[in-house]
């Protein structure tokens, strides 16, 4: 291994993150800084990579999946997630407290991202929770991380960007399934904190919160008689957006389409329900959905772009093998270096973004795991959990920022509240991570 180039690529990379240069930037940096320090390496390969790395069909499936968000956040979709979850378990004490975990999972299992989960569904869901009496700070906090569960559930682009990094031998469709009952159990475990924590601080019970005033808890109306029209037309109406669900899921499981072909059919999907079926939003305003899509998508192509060149030269210089060698060097107890990767991913995560991460990482800790066995699906899993953690930790995390800008609150403030959801999230890591089988569902062969 060239040690100089080493320093000067790691060392840079830090040091330029130090000086709050953009991530994008300071891998860019520190990648053409290093190889002038590598005898023989012409600098255009650095651009070859960078273009290798967003030259990818399957990379076709994130802008798909962007824009189907961008619509359904135009078209309000998160008002019917929500009235349906309040149809499920809004009436019980502290209902809106597990209406907001329920709704996450509904949302998180269409947009697959954990911002998009916050800004919508957040801007809906907190005003709603403060207004019955529950604590502001707690709110943003639950509503911040039950939004992790977005990257879990699938689809998720992130789960594309760590198939690239990996190499391309994953199955996207696979690491699809894998990540549902990680992803509903971690709403499982919040649910289960807010019945305690409902006890203990005597949540509100719930109240009629619909928009459509003769509905009431279980369909009854004010007279205690049953009213099942207006429930199911809230059942109707929130169905229709979760069947994009069906569709990539039932798509890729039985060799439908590819994850790419299925990503654009579920966007073409939300297209016609939101401005043929629901119409709320007009189709002049599709411009602004693209417009938005665009300034997401450049950040996400740029980082996989400038986090390929990185890579690169990471594996030139033989980085990750030696990395590989001091882990197993270090102890040889798979247990243990479970333990070791995911305090490093932690700790990483509350400084860093998300995709940058997982571009780099990946073939950094890829190898150390399957040195003892490890699946590489079960890894992918393992990983995108760790780092949904750092979606909602100071001081980087990006939910943890939006949660606080919707919810007009504080991060310190908001922090501390979040401290038993913190635990409910560890306790699901340690699951997924010391028990393959969660990260596992025995649908179509896998």
């Amino acid at each position: 291994m060239n040690t100089i180039a080493a320093i000067v690529l790691i060392g840079g990379f830090f040091l330029l993150m130090a000086f709050k240069i953009p991530v994008t930037f300071s891998m860019l940096i520190a990648s053409f800084a290093s190889i002038l320090f590598v005898p023989g390496t012409n600098p255009t390969t650095m651009i070859r990579m960078m273009l290798d790395g967003v030259n990818n069909f399957t990379m076709l499936a994130i802008p798909f999946f962007i824009v189907m968000g961008e619509i359904m956040a135009a078209g309000e979709i998160s008002d019917k997630i929500v009235d349906l979850a309040n149809l499920a378990v809004g009436r019980f004490r502290g209902g809106l407290a597990y209406v907001n975990c329920l709704d996450s999972m509904f949302f998180g299992g269409i947009s697959g991202s954990a911002v998009a989960d916050v800004s919508s569904l957040g801007s809906v869901v907190i005003p709603m929770m403060v207004k019955q009496g529950y604590n502001r700070e707690f709110t943003v906090g639950l509503t911040v991380t039950t939004a992790c569960q977005g990257v879990l559930i699938p689809p998720s682009h992130n789960m594309v960007i760590y198939a690239l990094a990996a190499g391309g031998g994953v199955s996207i469709g696979q690491l699809f399934y894998a990540g549902f009952a990680p992803g509903i159990g971690l709403g499982i475990l919040f649910m289960i904190a807010c019945f305690f924590l409902g006890k203990k601080h005597n949540f509100p019970k719930g109240e009629k919160m619909f928009k459509d005033e003769k509905v009431r808890w279980m369909g009854k109306d004010e007279n205690g008689k049953f009213k099942f029209g207006p429930c199911m037309a809230i059942v109707g109406k929130a169905i229709l957006p979760m069947f994009t669900l069906i569709i990539i899921m039932v798509g890729t499981g039985v060799g439908i389409f590819t994850a790419t072909e299925s990503s654009a059919v579920a966007c073409f999907y939300t297209f016609i329900l939101t401005y043929f079926i629901f119409r709320s939003d007009k189709i002049k305003n599709f411009g602004n959905v693209l417009k938005n899509s665009l300034k997401t998508l450049a950040i996400v192509l740029t980082l996989i772009g400038t986090a390929k060149a990185f890579a690169y030269m990471m594996t030139r210089l033989r980085i990750p093998a030696a990395i590989t060698n001091g882990l197993i060097g270090f102890t040889d107890n798979p247990y243990v270096l479970l333990l070791i990767i995911n305090l490093l991913l932690l700790i990483l995560g509350c400084f860093m973004d998300m995709a940058p991460l997982i571009m780099i990482m990946t073939p950094i800790l890829l190898p150390v795991v399957q040195t003892f066995g490890m699946s590489t699906v079960h890894f992918g899993i393992v990983l995108i959990f760790n780092l949904a953690i750092g979606l909602c930790t100071p001081p980087v995390g990006s939910a943890l920022f939006v949660g606080c800008a919707v919810g007009k609150t504080t991060l310190e403030k908001t922090s501390k509240t979040m401290l038993p959801l913190f635990f409910c999230m560890l306790l699901g890591l340690i699951l997924v991570t010391y028990i393959p089988y969660v990260a596992k569902i025995p649908l179509f062969g896998y």
